[in-house]
């Protein structure tokens, strides 16, 4: 989003929320219609036709106006807020992403949002040491002046609320901000909404699903300035947080651990891939002081877009060579536009459309699959 900033109106949030909710819309695709269309609202009397373009099967759902209007005020009723990305109040270091969500919801104090995060995450079998190290830390952060970010899972994440509480903490959750997981949480979760911060892309009521806990993560690592992971076995979500923070161009840290235990070798690894060894709050705090403050920047692109104009004729004859370029393997987009030789916006609203079918996979990496 670019570094203009508006508080939309009523109807112009309710057209953020029903694009947001759409069918096969995700951040990439929100952000996609937003630079082609110009607007929300736009966008949404767009969709249904590029769709039947792309080659879909059937209609889209689309959220109705009243159906925005619903999920606003039971938010309204929890006590929660709606904060769309191109406004004054949406994070930094998630506006910073490419692309950002679209919409988060927030319970607790928005103000911690403001405030420079450390996420610490780990695993939900954490050791008993582990936790305890984990709590400490985030004691630590919160006294150095970082509110604490993770994942309300148990374990690791478990410990590091509560050892931020007093300070200031955020969870970022997979489900709806009304969503108690794991229900073990539920006294946290009751103290997390008056002394923290609950946010979630996801819709009010939605129960968490597998799915849903990349993105979570992804959230996770953009809000904050630097990741500390704490154990971690290979091919653990935490790691994949930690990929996030990379991706993202954030500090990753890790907590050495025994060799023999299963938890500590994703952290390990990550040591000896270039993460920095952490034994304290110090370690984390030295390995983020310079420089301090404003360090997200925002990629060129728009809150308040102008539209883009692609020839349909041109598009149609380009999407024929697409789908013959693409199967079920991931390719980069980049090499998609190489041996198409056409201009990329076209190249990217045929994609654009093939995805509002349900006939394109978007991958790591800025790559697509057709499935």
């Amino acid at each position: 989003m670019s570094a203009k900033r508006a508080i939309l109106n009523d109807a112009e949030r309710r057209a953020w929320l029903r694009l947001a909710r759409t069918q096969n819309v995700g951040p990439t695709t929100f952000a996609a219609l937003l630079a082609r269309f110009g607007s929300a609202a736009a966008a949404l009397a767009e969709v249904p036709r590029l769709a039947q373009r792309g080659g879909g099967a059937g209609p889209l759902r689309i959220p109705s106006d009243a159906d925005a209007g619903r999920e606003l005020e039971t938010l309204a009723g929890l006590g929660g807020h709606l904060i769309a990305a191109c406004e004054p109040d949406f994070p930094e270091g998630l506006a910073a992403l490419d692309p950002p969500p679209p919409v988060i919801s927030v319970l607790g104090r928005r103000d911690l949002l403001k405030s420079e995060m450390v996420a610490i995450v780990g695993a939900r079998n954490a050791s008993a040491l582990g936790r305890k190290f984990a709590a400490q830390l985030a004691t630590d952060l919160g006294r150095a002046g970082f509110v604490v970010v993770s994942g309300m899972a148990r374990g690791i994440d478990t410990a590091a609320h509560e050892g931020a509480l007093a300070s200031g903490t955020c969870a970022a959750v997979a489900g709806g901000v009304d969503i108690i997981y794991p229900p073990e949480n539920t006294a946290l979760y009751e103290r997390m909404k008056v002394q923290g911060a609950i946010v979630s892309e996801m819709p009010v009521g939605l129960a968490p699903q597998a799915r849903h806990f990349p993105r979570r993560n992804r959230i996770i690592s953009g809000l904050a300035r630097g990741v500390v992971i704490v154990e971690a076995a290979e091919g653990s979500g935490s790691l994949i947080t930690a990929n996030y923070a990379l991706e993202q161009g954030r500090e990753v840290f890790a907590v050495p651990g025994s060799p023999l235990d299963p938890r500590a070798k994703g952290t390990n690894r990550l040591i000896r891939d270039g993460a920095t060894l952490t034994e304290s709050a110090d370690d984390v705090v030295s390995g983020l002081r310079a420089p301090r403050g404003r360090i997200f920047s925002e990629p060129e692109g728009a809150s308040t877009p102008e539209p883009l104009g692609i020839d349909d004729k041109e598009a149609d004859r380009i999407r024929r060579e697409i789908e013959e370029l693409l199967g079920p393997s991931p390719v980069e987009i980049d090499e998609l536009v190489r041996q198409c030789g056409a201009p990329v916006p076209v190249v990217l609203a045929v994609l654009l459309e093939l995805e509002l079918a349900g006939r394109l996979h978007r991958h790591s990496g800025n790559r697509v699959s057709l499935g």
